[in-house]
């Protein structure tokens, strides 16, 4: 099997550019997508971001979190430097961290439409405190909506019993 050709990399703008702006407020806008080779196949694209970083949306102090990205592709997947680029734009986001975990998971079901995908941050303890929120979701009417509620349902809730190296 071959590579990609330049008509399949159409609209990958990002990836190989030496002129990369870093956004330092929220851009959905900076997504970048290209087609999945085997929209046949049921597999996982996992995405491990370690230096998240939102702010407070009441003191503007810093959070910060490792994000976790898993999905099952359909036709469409992220590109993984815009998807960098993206989450580097929340370093001066005000928002809550369950609220910048939905947000994230909608933007890239809004992009990619994925069979599945979960999104799980992961923050570093305030005040003796962490949050971490997970969030799925599946493709309506199909077994990937029934595996998401079952997920939900049955989540382990502690990450760092998950391999992710």
């Amino acid at each position: 099997m071959s590579g990609r050709s330049n008509d399949e990399l159409h609209g990958v703008t990002l990836l190989g550019s030496q002129g990369t702006n870093y956004a330092f407020d929220y851009t959905p806008e900076v997504l970048e997508v290209f087609d999945n080779k085997h929209p046949n196949r049921n597999y996982i694209v996992k995405f491990n971001c370690p230096e998240f970083t939102t702010l407070c949306p009441k003191t503007g102090q810093p959070d910060f979190g490792t994000v976790y990205i898993s999905y099952i592709p359909d036709q469409k997947m992220v590109e993984s430097k815009s998807l960098k680029l993206y989450l580097f734009s929340f370093r001066n986001h005000g928002d809550f961290h369950e609220d910048s975990m939905n947000i994230i998971m909608n933007d890239l079901i809004h992009l990619m439409e994925p069979r599945y995908i979960e999104v799980w941050g992961k923050f570093t303890p305030r005040g003796g405190i962490s949050i971490d929120p997970y969030c799925n979701y599946g493709k309506p009417g199909t077994k990937f909506e029934q595996m998401a509620e079952h997920r939900l349902l049955n989540h382990d809730m502690y990450p760092e019993k998950i391999d992710n190296r």
